[in-house]
């Protein structure tokens, strides 16, 4: 087959495949060894150990993520939390300076908010509508501008085109959560970010049944955040590499599921007359709609809104619905549905919920993959 540039889908097929098969195995095995036989190697980070993320399960796996996002290098770790702080503290030491988008995964913004300055690293939360008030909180120290794509779960889409020039500028390095949309609906490495993350718990296992992360990049931060990683311990396991080679497979398949399906929900919840406030992307009246268009391939299946009986019509619409499950996590084949306030973002403070808009009230929907007619009319008897 002549070389060319191959699209997504068949990268998520044939990327990263072990050649040749091993021992002509179609699906790459599963290398339950903590180690491997040394060969003479000369540094720390290149003796084969299960620690270091290097087993034959782990290299197949960064290969594949990698031409995912057309990044030079990736790396997998034990969770996105992993993927994300491991980022963050190779970059950051005792004395420097954080940008930060305001609204975030909960787990993120608690790590910020209450963890990061016991290293002595200080930080700012900036709006990512607004790249005019980012200079003003700019220091001599700042090293990194953080953001996610698609924020969680209000699904704002920042100005992330003017995060990119913003780092550019100012000599810092850009960082993205790229869990909502997927390397489907946007890559960051193509529009400029240093560093992509994810909790491939999500979408690019996408079956419910592991947690990981991964990070994508350039391979000279890739192998500083190696480094950082194989001393801090966020190891993924083989399995767990394996169950997440397997899940990748389909991503493309899923994801246009999820696109589809949450499209028509949330169009479905914008003419209802129990939905006080609804936030997805994909619509025109969403205010990032026009950016969306012009960043995303698709605009995922997530989505959050607010009924107009608020924290009681909130739990009634929970209890009603027969399809999906109340869990807090996101991006399986399952339609799941949660408060934030609760769980995602139960580890802040109300104050600080309300500070961005998260309300106890707000209910936020992960749509599966099933008959989008038989979830829309689940949602119309729960809500009425």
């Amino acid at each position: 087959m002549a070389k060319k540039k191959k699209s997504i889908d068949t990268k998520l097929i044939h990327a990263g495949e072990p050649e040749p098969r091993i021992g002509g195995a179609v699906s790459i095995p599963i290398f339950q060894s903590a180690m491997y036989e040394t060969g003479g190697e000369g540094n720390y980070h290149d003796i084969q150990y299960i620690r270091l993320n290097n087993t034959p399960n782990h290299l197949a796996i960064h290969e594949k993520f990698a031409s995912l996002e057309n990044a030079e290098a990736a790396l997998v770790t034990s969770s996105g939390m992993a993927a994300i702080t491991t980022s963050l503290m190779t970059f950051l030491s005792a004395g420097d300076h954080l940008l930060i988008q305001d609204t975030l995964y909960g787990g993120t913004h608690t790590f910020v908010n209450h963890n990061i300055e016991n290293w002595g690293v200080a930080y700012d939360f900036i709006n990512g509508h607004d790249p005019a008030s980012w200079e003003a909180k700019l220091k001599p120290e700042t090293k990194i501008i953080y953001v996610e794509t698609m924020t969680n779960p209000l699904l704002q889409v920042a100005d992330l085109k003017a995060v990119v020039d913003f780092a550019q500028e100012h000599n810092l390095i850009s960082i993205i959560d790229n869990t909502f949309a997927s390397p489907i609906n946007f890559r960051p490495p193509e529009w400029g970010f240093d560093l992509s993350c994810h909790s491939c718990t999500k979408y690019m296992n996408g079956h419910s049944d592991i947690v990981a992360g991964a990070v994508t990049g350039s391979s000279e931060h890739m192998e500083q955040i190696t480094h950082k990683l194989n001393h801090f311990g966020g190891t993924l396991d083989p399995h767990a590499c394996y169950l997440l080679h397997r899940g990748v497979k389909t991503l493309a398949l899923r994801m246009a599921r999820h696109n589809e399906s949450a499209l028509k929900i949330a169009e479905f919840l914008q003419e209802h007359p129990a939905v006080d406030r609804l936030n997805y992307p994909g619509l025109p009246d969403h205010p990032d709609y026009e950016r969306a268009q012009e960043l995303f391939d698709g605009f995922s299946g997530m989505l959050s809104f607010e009924l107009k009986g608020g924290l009681e019509a909130a739990k009634q619409f929970m209890e009603r619905v027969e399809l999906p499950i109340a869990a807090p996590s996101l991006g399986g084949i399952e339609t799941l549905v949660t408060r934030p306030a609760t769980t995602s973002h139960s580890g802040m403070s109300p104050e600080e919920r309300k500070a961005v808009g998260i309300t106890d009230s707000l209910v936020r929907v992960s749509v599966g993959i099933e008959d989008v007619g038989d979830l829309i009319a689940d949602f119309d008897q729960a809500l009425s």
